[in-house]
């Protein structure tokens, strides 16, 4: 996961909506299922299908009011703890 794509991602629900990430998530997990797919294809749209899930997480927080700087920072030390054990 990369907190620039995640936090750009955040602005792009923030400015439009949720949905068109949830539907691009679906899409791109329907993707997946394609048997002719190279490893290196499948890491790069579970990296996209990732970072769009950890943007739809930070904005759950900020809905929920930490504010945005907090949500991301918080978000990544969770991704990066649960790495690190």
């Amino acid at each position: 996961m990369k907190l620039p794509v995640i936090k750009h991602l955040t602005q792009f629900i923030e400015d439009n909506d949720e949905d068109f990430v949830i539907e691009t998530i679906e899409t791109l997990e329907a993707l997946t299922e394609v048997p002719s797919l190279k490893d290196e294809e499948l890491d790069i749209i579970g990296e996209l299908i990732s970072n769009m899930y950890g943007a739809v997480e930070v904005n759950k927080m900020i809905k929920d009011g930490t504010p945005k700087k907090e949500a991301l920072n918080g978000f990544m030390k969770r991704v990066m703890g649960s790495i690190d054990t």
